[in-house]
């Protein structure tokens, strides 16, 4: 009877072994409690300049986790050209925010654009202001701070706002005089420039008329997702070129990355602004 019971046993436990070794959800990369990643070109994105709804990633953490990613820096802002270097030293490539669509009341050159800018502050964003006309001495003014951006070693300029001329409400509403024929012109012409600089240009929510340019960036809201030229952003990816969304204030972010994956394919880059811990979630890191 010993020897039965024993056998019996031996039996019970190999079975539960051999469950759990072969249990394909324990090595799944894309289970549903693991967090997603994308290929080896999908890479980490971390943001200084600019958040929704909680807090930007720091200087300090981007210097000590950030590798060979994809780092956003308003460079514009007190010490941060001091630390490109450091973040570099990583293997990172830093791009530098700047907003081509509306003149901002802190930046030094503010008092320069104003002739170029609506007399009425965006209602969205306190401080800003659409740009009015692109046809004169705005561009000098970008230039300019491009040439700034090159002398600190940066990698990529992001343009911020460069949609404010498709909006037809907001043109009605602001009385912004640029025609989406001249916007195109004015962000291609700045484009050049950045190339001409050394340096990449990173799109951002739109690539109309934009060919020319490294790579985009969307963002995203969980009430608002996907909303942009879905045929757009696959032409960049399979262009090869630098592909990310930023989505904001989302409770479950990795799913909201494997649904983006579903759509594009493993090659999109993301970040995720995360309701829990109230700050940015990263992946593709090694």
């Amino acid at each position: 009877m010993n020897n039965i019971k024993s056998t019996l046993f031996f039996i019970l436990l190999l079975s539960t072994f051999t469950f759990v070794a072969c249990d394909p959800s324990r090595d799944n990369p894309i289970i549903a409690n693991e967090k997603p990643s994308g290929s080896e070109k999908a890479i980490p994105v971390y943001n200084q300049a600019y958040q929704e709804n909680y807090e930007e990633d720091k200087i300090d953490d981007i210097i000590q986790y950030a590798k060979k990613a994809y780092v956003l820096i308003d460079p514009f802002q007190d010490n941060i050209p001091a630390s490109i270097n450091a973040i570099k030293a990583a293997g990172n490539e830093v791009g530098a925010y700047i907003s081509i669509g509306t003149g901002e009341d802190w930046r030094d050159d503010f008092a320069e654009m104003q002739p170029y800018l609506v007399s009425k502050q965006w209602g969205q964003w306190a401080g800003e202001y659409f740009v009015d006309e692109t046809t004169t001495g705005i561009l000098s003014i970008m230039k300019a701070r491009i040439d700034k951006i090159a002398d600190w070693g940066c990698d990529w300029v992001e343009f911020d706002n460069m949609d404010w001329v498709d909006d037809d409400d907001l043109r009605s509403e602001y009385g912004f005089h640029v025609t989406k024929a001249e916007g195109i012109a004015y962000y291609q012409a700045l484009c050049e420039y950045v190339h001409a600089k050394g340096m990449k240009c990173m799109a951002k929510n739109t690539v109309d008329g934009a060919n020319d340019f490294d790579g985009v960036l969307y963002e995203s809201y969980p009430d608002d997702k996907n909303w942009w030229d879905v045929a757009g952003a696959k032409s960049f990816l399979n262009a090869g070129k630098l592909t990310i969304i930023n989505h904001y204030n989302e409770s479950d972010c990795d799913q909201v990355y494997r649904d983006y994956m579903a759509i594009y394919g493993p090659d999109l880059s993301y970040i995720c602004e995360d309701k829990a811990s109230k700050r940015y979630r990263h992946y593709n890191e090694e």
